[in-house]
C-alpha cells in the first residue's frame, strides 16, 4: 500500500494569512511607539502609564509563549 503525502496546502494558506496579519499589527505597533503612543509628554498622567502596562502584559504574554520563557518556560 502506497502512503500519500497529506496536503498541507490549506494549513499553509492558514498559516501565511495570520502571519500577515501578525506581521501587520506589529508594523502598526511599532509606528504608535514611535510616536509615544500618540502621547505628548506634557500630557502623560498615571492614566497612559496604567494604558501602556496593560499593553505591555499583554505582549510579555505572547513573547513568553514564544520564546517559552517566563510561566511557559521548559
Amino acid at each position: 500500500m502506497t502512503r500519500r503525502a497529506t496536503d498541507n496546502t490549506k494549513a499553509l494558506d492558514a498559516f501565511i494569512a495570520a502571519k500577515s496579519e501578525i506581521d501587520a499589527m506589529l508594523e502598526r505597533l511599532a509606528a504608535l511607539s514611535a510616536d509615544h503612543f500618540e502621547t505628548s509628554p506634557d500630557a502623560i498622567n498615571w492614566g497612559h502609564v496604567g494604558t501602556l502596562n496593560h499593553y505591555r502584559a499583554k505582549l510579555r504574554e505572547i513573547t513568553d509563549m514564544a520564546f517559552r520563557e517566563g510561566e511557559h518556560a521548559e
